[in-house]
């Protein structure tokens, strides 16, 4: 997080982590797309030539929002990260600084596995990085819930959210709760932001 308490801008990074496939980049296309010019910036994609993230997706949204005795400019600036298992140290690179991650899980029953996986990976490099996971700010999305052959919502809490993070039930492709997800996300770094800077 960086702050600029003579503009008083303060700027936070948001990183949607998961497994390959997930739905991650789904998400932030989708949120781009309902955002007026007047709050986002540029969004930047670098893709492989099966059209999957190798590197990151990442734009920035900025809003205003009351912060101790008066108003200050937030800006997330929005990534993901690639959820191939190959890619761990692009990861780690994209993770470094982060103030908040969404966890997009993939609601498929044959995905387990990768979510499991992606879910050891994301705690290891918060560690990585000199963060609690039990407290790291984190919001968990239950994605493609559209699809057939789904693990059950207690199936996915039980599995990957021991912590009780607020958790959403998506359809990223269509936006179904992409932009409750991105408001709990931000809830819960602007509390983390407060619980330290106030």
């Amino acid at each position: 997080m960086r702050i600029n308490w003579t503009q008083r801008e303060m700027i936070m990074k948001i990183v949607y982590f998961g497994p390959s496939l997930g739905g991650k980049t789904t998400n932030l296309r989708n949120i781009y797309s309902q955002l007026t010019p007047d709050v986002k910036g540029q969004f930047m994609s670098i893709n492989t030539m099966e059209d999957r993230t190798l590197f990151f997706d990442y734009f920035d949204v900025s809003l205003s929002a009351r912060f101790g005795k008066g108003r200050i400019k937030m800006r997330f600036e929005l990534y993901t990260v690639p959820g191939q298992v190959r890619y761990e140290e692009t990861r780690r690179a994209v993770m470094k600084g982060a103030d908040g991650v969404v966890f997009v899980a993939d609601s498929q029953k044959h995905k387990m596995p990768d979510n499991l996986f992606s879910r050891a990976d994301l705690d290891e490099i918060l560690v990585i990085h000199n963060q609690n996971p039990k407290t790291f700010p984190t919001v968990m999305q239950y994605n493609k819930r559209d699809l057939t052959d789904l693990l059950s919502v207690p199936e996915l809490t039980n599995a990957l959210n021991p912590r009780g993070s607020p958790e959403f039930l998506s359809i990223a492709i269509n936006g179904q709760q992409v932009m409750d997800t991105l408001k709990g996300i931000s809830t819960e770094v602007i509390k983390a932001s407060r619980e330290k800077f106030l």
